[in-house]
Order: structure tokens, then sequence, then C-alpha cells
């Protein structure tokens, strides 16, 4: 008898006589029960009529059914691959290292980071920064070109493996814009007439200069808007000293610089971060300013960020179908 008017309140003067039994003789005139439908002597409305009355509000939705793992998959494969590719483009992206010109701070085949947001924000290559850079100008000619599969290369393209690019050098800046670099001798190496003491970083046995008529002595000015860069395996390297004879003179153009190498990736025993060795911050070397320093943790924030819409429409996605499933109690039922 409780349940009488289910779903088939006319929508005023219900409240009052929800769940009551009707009086009998009352029935038709106080406009709490049913609008047009008859009850059966149960309480339950003949042929679903119940559902098209006033009580629309009172019926329980279904719940929806959770879409199954593999209905789901693509869609985050295409999101995981989306992101791979707006970090690899704006914020960070893996490259090998496929020469000896960088030893022993890398090694052929290491794996390092390069952070590619900082330029982005007007930064610019710093003394001491080791940076990977596009050819300036036919400096790999005659270097043997990787050749990579259909696979790799895609894979490099979105960032889930390193460059396969084989026209990308990696070395370490030495001068800026403005800077005198100068090698007599053995060495040291002067800039702006100050010595470095190189010796954290040069390969063992090697000298900061070297002697020989094809480059290795040398004293230029670098220009506004280029660097000048040498490889830290200083007798085993093809860097600006050796290309003095190109259209830049051996100077790279800042706007060839890909980004500042951070991290060294893989393998897992030579892990470790590239920081700027602590002769390049001597007092009188330089009255610049670094813009570099207080951008330095910008590719993690930023990627933070990035994968934050990500998670917040997982998390609301999945509370919409806890929501969803959870029992519902229908107005006017005990």
């Amino acid at each position: 008898m409780g349940d009488v008017a289910v779903g088939a309140r006319s929508g005023h003067d219900g409240e009052e006589h929800r769940g009551n039994p009707a009086e009998a003789d009352g029935s038709g005139s106080d406009g709490a029960m049913t609008t047009g439908n008859d009850a059966t002597g149960d309480g339950a409305p003949q042929d679903g009529q119940g559902s098209r009355t006033g009580g629309a509000g009172d019926a329980t939705p279904p719940p929806r059914k959770p879409r199954s793992f593999w209905t789901e998959l693509p869609i985050l494969v295409l999101i995981a691959l989306v992101l791979a590719l707006l970090i690899k483009t704006f914020l960070v992206q893996a490259f090998s290292i496929p020469s000896a010109s960088m030893e022993n701070t890398l090694q052929i085949g290491d794996r390092v980071l390069v952070d590619k947001l900082t330029p982005w924000f007007g930064s610019e290559p710093e003394r001491g920064e080791v940076v990977v850079f596009h050819d300036p100008d036919d400096w790999l000619a005659g270097e043997p070109a990787p050749n990579p599969n259909a696979v790799q290369k895609v894979l490099s393209w979105i960032g889930l493996m390193p460059s396969a690019n084989e026209k990308d050098l990696i070395k370490r800046v030495v001068g800026v814009g403005g800077d005198t670099v100068e090698c007599k001798g053995t060495g040291p190496l002067l800039v702006n007439g100050k010595a470095l003491n190189e010796s954290s970083y040069i390969y063992p046995g090697n000298t900061p200069c070297s002697q020989d008529d094809q480059g290795g002595q040398f004293k230029v000015k670098v220009p506004k808007g280029f660097i000048w860069v040498m490889g830290d395996h200083r007798q085993n390297s093809r860097d600006s000293r050796y290309n003095q004879s190109d259209r830049n003179h051996g100077f790279v153009p800042v706007d060839k610089v890909v980004g500042r190498a951070i991290v060294k990736a893989w393998p897992i025993s030579h892990w470790g971060t590239l920081p700027v060795p602590d002769t390049f911050e001597q007092p009188g070397l330089s009255n610049q300013q670094s813009s570099a320093a207080s951008l330095t943790v910008a590719p993690e924030g930023v990627a933070v960020a990035a994968v934050a819409p990500a998670l917040v429409w997982r998390r609301r996605r999945e509370e919409r179908l806890r929501s969803d499933a959870r029992p519902k109690t229908t107005t006017g039922q005990r």
C-alpha cells in the first residue's frame, strides 16, 4: 500500500502524502495521486505509464557501463603519443652520442636529454654548457650517416627514441658573443684573457690547446649572435677550431642551437647531470649575467603542466562512473 504513488506524483501537494496510505474517500480529490494513471491493488502502475508523468525526476537512470580496457587503450596510446610529440618539440629531446669528441664527459652510445624549453624564453647558450646544434656548414662532410629503419625514424620523430638526425653535433661552449678566445702552444685556453682550468672535463692526457697548423693555434673574437665550441676530447674533435674556413669562420649561429644537454640518461651506469664547470664562474671572466640559471627547473614544471589536463580528465571521468554506478533511492519508496 505504501508505494502507490511511486513515479506518479502530479507535482503538487505530493510531499505530504509520500509513503502514506491514501484515504479511500479522497483518492480522486486532493491531487496528490495519479493523473490519468490507474493503480492496481499492489500499487504498481499499469503499462509502465508512470514514467510518462510528472515524476520523471524520480526515475533512476541505468548505470553507465564502464568502457573496457581494450576500448580505452587506443585513446591512452594516442594521448601518450601527442604528449611525447609536444614534449619532444617544446621541452626535452633525447640524443645519442655517435663519436668520441666529448669523451670522457660523454661516451659513444650515451643518451642525453636536451632542454629545448629555455630558448623559448629568450635564453642563449652560456660558457661551459654542453649544447646540441644543427650542422652550421658541412662540419659533418665525409662522416658516415646513420641508416635507421622506418620504425626507428617514427619513434625518433615523436621523441620516444634518440634523434636519428645525422646533421646534429654536440660540443661545449667556450665563448659567446663579445668574447675573445685564444690558444697558444698547449694552453691553457684563454677567454677574455682569463686562463681556464679544464682538468675536470678534458680527456685524460689531452692538452687544452693543440699544436698544429690546421687551426689548433688561434685567437678569435666571437661576434654577437654566435658561439665558439670545442670538444672535451681536444685532440680528437673537429670543432670550431677546424672549421674556420666555412662561411661562419668556425662560429656557430645561436639560432642553430637545439638546446642544452642537461642529463646523461642512458645507460644507467653513466647517469648524471651536466653542470657548468666552476672555471667558467671565475671572477672577471665576464660581466654578463646568465639568463639560464633561473630557468633550470622550467622543463620539469612545464612537463607537469602538460600532463595535468589528462590526469584531471581521467579523475573526473572515474568519479562520474562511480557516481553513476552508486545505488540511488527513489523518492517515495521505503
